[in-house]
């Protein structure tokens, strides 16, 4: 049922599609004026103020950023972000959700994340879906459904992983095909991209990649496989030339922490069109996991400072025209951990709805149960309860930075793992993560005690200025 809000969206959106369509740069702060009309929510005023700021700087890395937005994306592409991304799972999308929350009385998250296979034509070290069994998949009809239920509770942003999802190209595109006011992404190897699908992906316009890449060609080769690294600048090539929106998909462990933090790295990435880049941190899943790839805590701190260096701390200092996130790092701007459905969540190619793809415990299964119910679980529940689970937002992580947390509500939950070829105890799993987060700790709490986002420092700094 569209409500008033869509309605307006739509009636903005066409107005804002005239820009798009003429000279987008020269009229931002016109495209800001409409989104205003919009953007009504006291929560989005910072935010329109934010932009104004970089709107009036083409000398900042956030209006060099939109500028590429304009200038390499395709015009499907363009329209389908600002009207999916921005409007359907950004400002329709969140009330909807926030309205499901209060009803259901549970996490209803922002993003779903699913594995259509756990099928691979790669064999990557340390990947934690290697501990899925090969050959499980998700239906076409289940994987349908799963939006289905999703969009009832507000939720237009889907995201693919596996396994490699590209496995099933036909399939995905046909579910980008059929729930076009979606936004999808696909955490993907690459090698399977090609310029018929390439083709296919520029024509729907609401699909994106977020390309799996360990650094040069020594670092990316030595977990992917020999000729991977080529495979992969190939990709991002076409995808480039059909003005797709894609992205690298980094880990960073204790080998290539220097290499996948540079300048000189980053550089690469943006020169060969990626206009988002997403940090992981080595998780040790799996009885076999290599632990020594862990980061270490000064590794940790140097991607932190790095991320802070290239977006900058004000609209106006930042060095790097991308939008990059760190997935532990950043928890001090989403308010700590982000899974267990507070803003995304994890289903397996079995089925299995998991509070995070590096948490492998459920009780639930989308085969079994709906989406609500799986949101509803009792280990989804202990979630909800202990979020955030610690004051200091950059130890987030109820698994890397407090272990002692997942085990809690693992066995209060009473779920049970969901990996195939070993079964860990949570005992077992936070075995492996203990020593390195109480070595974190100490960083953190050095570095979060002069954090403007310390609540603690915003109180210190506030009575300063009385």
């Amino acid at each position: 049922m569209i409500n008033a809000k869509q309605i307006l969206s739509k009636l903005v959106l066409n107005e804002v599609y005239k820009y798009v369509d003429k000279d987008p740069m020269k009229n931002l702060n016109k495209m800001i004026n409409w989104a205003e009309k919009v953007m009504t929510k006291t929560s989005y005023a910072s935010m329109i103020s934010m932009f104004r700021e970089i709107a009036e700087d083409p000398n900042s890395n956030w209006y060099k950023l939109i500028e590429r937005y304009f200038t390499e994306l395709n015009k499907n592409t363009q329209k389908r972000f600002l009207t999916n991304f921005i409007v359907n799972a950004g400002l329709v999308g969140n009330t909807i959700i926030d309205k499901s929350k209060a009803k259901y009385d549970c996490n209803v998250p922002w993003a779903i994340l699913m594995d259509p296979t756990t099928a691979c034509n790669l064999k990557c070290t340390g990947c934690w879906a290697a501990e899925y069994a090969n050959s499980v998949s998700l239906s076409y009809e289940q994987l349908a459904s799963v939006i289905e239920q999703g969009k009832k509770l507000g939720i237009y942003m889907y995201l693919f992983s596996g396994g490699e999802p590209l496995v099933r190209k036909k399939d995905l595109l046909r579910l980008a095909e059929e729930n076009n006011d979606c936004m999808f992404l696909a955490f993907t190897n690459a090698t399977l991209i090609d310029e018929e699908f390439a083709a296919e992906v520029e024509r729907l316009g609401n699909f994106a990649f977020a390309i799996s890449v360990e650094g040069f060609e020594e670092e990316t080769d030595m977990r992917r496989g020999k000729g991977t690294y080529q495979a992969v600048m190939n990709a991002m090539d076409i995808l480039h030339r059909h003005g797709i929106i894609f992205g690298f998909s980094t880990c960073y462990h204790s080998k290539n922490t220097d290499v996948v933090g540079s300048d000189e790295w980053l550089d690469l990435m943006i020169e060969k069109g990626c206009t988002f880049g997403w940090y992981f941190t080595y998780m040790p899943i799996g009885k076999d996991a290599v632990t020594d790839l862990l980061a270490r805590p000064e590794q940790r701190e140097y991607m932190y400072r790095q991320l802070h260096k290239f977006r900058g701390t004000n609209p106006h200092n930042g060095t790097k025209p991308i939008f990059l996130l760190d997935f532990w790092n950043d928890g001090e701007y989403v308010g700590g951990c982000i899974a267990g459905g507070r803003v995304y969540l994890h289903i397996n190619a079995n089925g299995d709805v998991e509070p995070c793809a590096f948490i492998h415990y459920s009780n639930a299964n989308i085969k079994e149960q709906s989406l609500l119910e799986a949101l509803q679980s009792p280990l989804f529940q202990e979630y909800k309860k202990g979020q955030p689970f610690n004051e200091n937002m950059l130890r987030p992580c109820p698994l890397l930075d407090n272990p002692e947390k997942l085990r809690g509500m693992v066995n209060t939950s009473g779920a049970h793992s969901t990996q195939y070829q070993d079964n860990e105890s949570a005992e077992e799993v936070t075995a492996k993560t203990e020593e390195i987060s109480k070595e974190w700790k100490e960083t953190a709490d050095r570095i979060w005690e002069t954090n403007p986002n310390n609540p603690s420092q915003k109180e210190t700094v506030s009575k300063s200025a009385d």
